[in-house]
């Protein structure tokens, strides 16, 4: 054992006292020939971020670092704009590696069993495009609980955003299509999966399918549940996909993905919102470090707005802390997911924002919708409605260098381009009291949002937003209700009041036979969104 430890040292040129301590001295260097090995051409790449989550230090003049982090830290370097990282065998970006954790109790799913002493050199390889828009694909929820399920995931989501930017192969090919112009980065905000983490390497799979250097956020489906603190809850979490907080830089934002998943084994509930001082300590480190015009964008999992009034599920003092951190950024962005429902939130005062613009959350959906429950669309995959009347899909993300951004929903469902989900009675008796109503579900509404609708040719006339259910997902509900055997594997969720659906009331008055309901409004980013239903007037003498 000394004399392992003595050749450690030797490699690290570290002195006596830093025996037990994991060789973190290495270099950042520019891969040129791409084989992530340093050549003796291949330079050093100065004044790049290396950090252990806590603790940043940066490259010098000849790339090299030296980072003395503790056993069971994970070491990563922080991506600058304007370079690229490898992909490992998993087809994920290769950017981090985890030093042998202190003894802890055997964990089901493995905890971190690949990890290294050794001095640990990073390459990176210059990115040919050019500064101007990132386009990031966005993906809340996956969460398959089985091998099924990730097949769900792959037909539904991956194969859809391939669908959607694909070009078909020649007749004869391997695959129908393959990913072009996709994107430039993916991110997963957690729940990769739901509590089976043995089905990491069956969802990568499926996701490197994408092509694009993809991320991903820890949630609380991705927890090691048997873990007996916090601290080694996302040991196996971290042995797949890195550090739970870390930064990465694009000419046009900074990336924050944050674990706010605190574990609380043994208590009810066994987790709750919150951040870590170790996490601060990260933030306070890297913040000062970016220019205050580029856009930041935070990424986790637990919204940090409360859903439910009253009922707190993020640590109030924790969010405090954090945006005093952000307070001098105007571009700031946050992501989050969890819910399994839709929403765009905008933090003030009330919820301890003290920027000088109103902060923007988009909680955005799940990719299982409703945890792949319902009935089974054409394709086999089940249609997955969320309880907000929201259709399973992903999210688009563009961000301009001066730091404006755009999103949009893509709905991996039928029809692919819906942006606004309508129901109307199909028959109303001509005369009756107009007291029936068509509904919008606006999937991406923000809170300011104005829809309006018109019968016919006519004027076009204010909806008013409602806190009720959807309509079509009640009516799903009822059928579910009705049959005598289950309709899917899992029936569709109850439907719960949506935050982004309208009303307006149908006239009857006009005559006898169909007529034509438009709905529109202005989408912050994607202009006039619309969509159209019928319904008819009939004569009824008793």
């Amino acid at each position: 054992m000394r004399l392992v430890l003595l050749m450690a040292a030797a490699l690290c040129a570290a002195p006596l006292v830093a025996l037990a301590t994991p060789c973190q001295r290495g270099v950042v260097f520019d891969d040129v020939d791409g084989d992530g090995r340093r050549g003796a051409s291949e330079p050093g790449i100065p004044d790049v971020a290396v950090s252990d989550g806590t603790r940043i230090v940066r490259s010098g003049a000849s790339g090299g670092y030296t980072l003395a982090a503790a056993p069971g830290s994970t070491v990563f370097v922080i991506k600058p704009a304007g370079w690229r990282v490898a992909a490992g065998d998993d087809g994920l970006p290769a950017f981090w590696r985890n030093l042998p954790t202190e003894a802890a109790s055997p964990l089901k799913y493995g905890g971190i069993t690949a990890s290294s002493t050794a001095c640990r050199d990073f390459a990176l390889k210059r990115d040919p495009r050019p500064p101007g828009t990132l386009r990031a694909l966005v993906f809340g929820d996956p969460q398959p609980r089985t091998a099924t399920e990730v097949g769900y995931y792959e037909r539904s989501i991956v194969q859809g955003v391939m669908r959607r930017y694909a070009a078909p192969l020649a007749e004869g090919a391997q695959s129908q299509y393959v990913p072009t112009n996709a994107g430039d980065l993916g991110l997963t905000l957690g729940d990769v999966v739901h509590d089976d983490l043995s089905l990491y390497p069956q969802i990568n799979r499926a996701t490197a399918r994408l092509g694009l250097p993809w991320l991903h956020v820890a949630g609380n489906h991705d927890l090691d549940f048997d873990a007996t603190r916090d601290e080694d809850s996302l040991l196996s979490f971290r042995n797949t996909y890195g550090p739970d907080t870390f930064a990465w830089e694009e000419h046009e934002a900074s990336f924050i993905a944050l674990d706010n998943v605190v574990y609380q084994p043994g208590r009810k509930p066994d987790y709750v919102g919150g951040l870590r001082e170790d996490q601060f300590a990260f933030l306070a480190a890297y913040l000062p470090t970016l220019p205050r015009e580029r856009r930041l964008v935070l990424a986790a999992h637990i919204p940090f707005f409360e859903p439910t009034p009253g009922r707190a599920s993020f640590r109030a003092g924790d969010r405090e802390r954090l945006f005093a951190l952000l307070a001098e950024f105007p571009n700031v962005l946050l992501l989050t997911a969890h819910g399994h429902v839709q929403r765009h939130f905008l933090h003030d005062a009330a919820s301890g924002w003290r920027g000088a613009t109103p902060l923007h959350e988009y909680n955005l959906g799940a990719a299982c919708g409703a945890y792949w429950s319902g009935v089974k669309d054409a394709s086999g995959v089940p249609v997955g409605t969320m309880a907000d009347g929201t259709p399973r899909g992903w999210a688009e993300l563009s961000v301009q260098r001066d730091g404006q951004y755009s999103l949009a929903w893509r709905v991996a469902t039928e029809p692919v381009d819906e942006a606004i989900g309508l129901h109307a009675p199909r028959v109303l008796r001509r005369g009756a009291y107009p007291a029936f109503g068509v509904y919008a579900n606006v999937y991406m509404a923000l809170p300011d949002a104005v829809v309006e609708f018109r019968i016919d040719t006519g004027d076009w006339q204010p909806m008013q937003r409602v806190a009720r259910a959807d309509p079509r997902l009640l009516a799903e509900n009822a059928r579910d209700d009705a049959a005598a055997q289950l309709r899917g594997y899992d029936r569709s969720p109850e439907a719960v009041p949506s935050t982004h659906l309208w009303r307006g009331t149908l006239p009857t008055d006009l005559a006898a036979g169909e007529h034509r309901i438009e709905v529109r409004t202005r989408d912050r980013w994607r202009g006039t969104l619309s969509a159209s239903a019928t319904y008819r007037l009939v004569e009824a003498t008793q």
